[in-house]
């Protein structure tokens, strides 16, 4: 790129006019976030109890000691969330690089110099030996920021250092859910296996006195292979289980790190303590609550920097450079009075040539702006689509868990009442074990509905962005460790 070259004294009014002629870098437009004003309205009615989840900590949420202990290792040793710090600090070194180019760099220095010069190049047609010895400050290239460019790209660094600690922040929120609902997992898991234990242990007897009564001649051998085949579902049924609880475990394990997990009781899962209602507050709250919007909008602010960056690009730089020091041919009178040496240049480059360099630049600049802002767009809406998925599924969810607790209750009724009218004659086995078969899928459908209306608990906890008070924010608030 050609560069025009002013001396100091065409300096000065070249610089007027052109503070005068050119216009500044043009503020960024706001972004829009369109967002109903409400979520749905059968879903967001809290009662008098609902807790605000945005001031609800982790440990005031998760009451289960061995939970919290999970959480904390996670925290503590997960490797994912190492990579995600270190990029924070990354990001924060970047920053202070970007931030020192704003003041002058100022480096003091010596040397030292012998030369020699031959007779025929010597104006005086003699042979010159000299020493030169020399002391003092240097200033570094220093731009003068009249333009904002230096500026921006330091607002830029510094918001995506805020991204990309807010990331991380958000990364946090959803390890704790991650391990949690993990956690919930393996305890839905264990009942169902319990359960599905105590139904095989039942059908194996009840196969095994079926078996008498044919060799006996008073049942026949189709009862004897209906009850087979319910015996040996239930082994299948036990096997699947047993395989999603030793996978689950393994997830466990590598989300804490593989540290010891800790030394405390369960809590079965109807004591966990997570049916409360927890407060999801108005759409708009998303927009501080959430830490992955935070992100996205320093994210947005860091794109909208650089092109300010890119548009002071086409102005003229100026940039000061000098020194002052001492200097001597004889080192005993370095230091002497009259040995001062001083150097001050300014210089302004203009651009007139770059292939269109920069103005590749700029429609870079702007292109990424663009991507940022449908970025944040879509994590706005999806975060909207997060919490009234979360509402619907807590709402859902407990109706439908009432409804099949009382669904348990007549199959068993029912299943009591079939194993009597068996007994009396009324009926055949068949109806007995099917009535055995519906009473144990009914049961497992149970299990599995507790869990989940406990994990939506979680869900809404963490779309809401619940339990920041325990986490590493960008304002320097504490980590939980």
């Amino acid at each position: 790129m050609l560069k025009l070259q002013i001396t100091l004294r065409g300096a000065l009014p070249c610089a007027c006019a052109l503070l005068v002629a050119c216009a500044a870098a043009p503020q960024a437009e706001k972004h829009g976030h369109p967002l109903p004003a409400y979520y749905p309205a059968d879903q967001t009615i809290p009662s008098a109890q609902a807790t605000a989840a945005a001031g609800l900590g982790w440990k005031n949420l998760f009451v289960d000691p061995y939970l919290q202990g999970l959480i904390s290792n996670a925290l503590a040793y997960n490797s994912d969330l190492r990579v995600a710090s270190a990029r924070v600090a990354e990001a924060k070194a970047l920053y202070g690089i970007q931030d020192a180019n704003r003041w002058p760099m100022v480096a003091v220095g010596a040397e030292a110099g012998r030369a020699r010069k031959p007779a025929d190049l010597s104006p005086v047609r003699k042979t010159l030996l000299g020493s030169q010895y020399q002391v003092g400050f240097s200033l570094a290239t220093y731009e003068l920021d009249f333009w904002g460019r230096v500026s921006s790209l330091n607002e830029a660094a510094l918001a995506q250092f805020l991204a990309s600690a807010e990331a991380k922040q958000a990364f946090q929120i959803s390890l704790i859910a991650l391990v949690s609902n993990s956690y919930l997992q393996d305890l839905e898991l264990a009942e169902r296996v319990s359960l599905a234990e105590k139904t095989l242990a039942s059908r194996e007897e009840s196969l095994r006195i079926m078996q008498r009564r044919v060799d006996v001649g008073s049942a026949s051998d189709l009862v004897l292979r209906q009850a087979q085949i319910l015996m040996f579902s239930t082994r299948s049924e036990l096997a699947v289980l047993k395989r999603q609880q030793a996978q689950n475990t393994a997830l466990l394990a590598q989300l804490t790190g593989h540290a010891d997990l800790p030394r405390t009781t369960h809590l079965a899962l109807d004591q966990q303590g997570l049916e409360r209602e927890i407060a999801a507050g108005l759409p708009s709250d998303l927009l501080l609550q959430r830490p992955d919007l935070r992100a996205a909008e320093q994210k947005l602010k860091a794109s909208r920097a650089n092109v300010k960056a890119a548009r002071a690009a086409f102005f003229p730089s100026i940039t000061l450079t000098g020194m002052a020091g001492m200097a001597s041919s004889d080192l005993d009178r370095l230091f002497s009075s009259g040995q001062q040496i001083w150097s001050f240049l300014p210089q302004i480059s203009l651009p007139l040539f770059d292939a269109g360099l920069t103005q590749h630049n700029l429609d870079l600049a702007e292109a990424r702006k663009h991507l940022a802002v449908a970025n944040y767009e879509s994590t706005v809406r999806s975060a909207f689509r997060d919490v009234s998925n979360a509402l619907a599924a807590q709402h859902w969810l407990t109706v439908q868990l009432a409804e099949q607790t009382e669904l348990v209750k007549f199959e068993a009724e029912r299943t009591r009442l079939a194993d009597l009218r068996y007994e009396h004659g009324a009926i055949t086995y068949l109806e007995v074990l099917d009535a055995k078969r519906a009473l144990f899928s009914a049961e497992q459908a149970l299990v599995q509905l507790r869990r989940a209306r406990l994990s939506s608990t979680v869900d809404l906890y963490v779309a809401v962005g619940g339990g920041q008070d325990e986490l590493l924010t960008p304002a320097g608030k504490k980590e939980e460790k």
